[in-house]
């Protein structure tokens, strides 16, 4: 019974209807998430702009400028030096959002980032 209650639990989430481009900027805009993976590991954090922008960062202090964009029932990322947009379709649960990607891999969100990415300036680098 414990196992069936839990496989019910797992699987809700995944019902949940897909947010549409309005849906998903209501929510994210002017936040900074934490996403996890199934495991419970932190897979990273993102920093959402008024103006679709984002910032990734999968490693403290590194970063990766973005955008994000609606397509076909998917909510797309597009990075700066990166040819091929990442997209997904996102949920929104009960325990925040729930996003799957085109290559099966799921993230969820974790918590509300209590401070904003530091990412350094590129002139800083060199």
């Amino acid at each position: 019974m414990i196992r069936v209650l839990a496989l019910i639990l797992w699987a809700a989430p995944a019902m949940a209807e897909p947010l549409d481009a309005a849906a998903f900027a209501a929510y994210v805009t002017g936040r900074t998430l934490v996403f996890a993976a199934r495991d419970g590991s932190v897979a990273g954090v993102e920093a959402y702009g008024p103006d679709r922008s984002v910032t990734w960062s999968s490693v403290p202090g590194q970063c990766q400028q973005g955008r994000w964009f609606a397509q076909g029932g998917q909510i797309c990322f597009a990075y700066d030096g990166d040819p091929l947009p990442k997209c997904w379709v996102v949920s929104r649960t009960a325990g925040g959002l729930q996003a799957v990607s085109t290559g099966g891999t799921m993230l969820v969100e974790a918590q509300e980032a209590d401070t904003p990415l530091v990412c350094p300036s590129p002139d800083l680098l060199s």
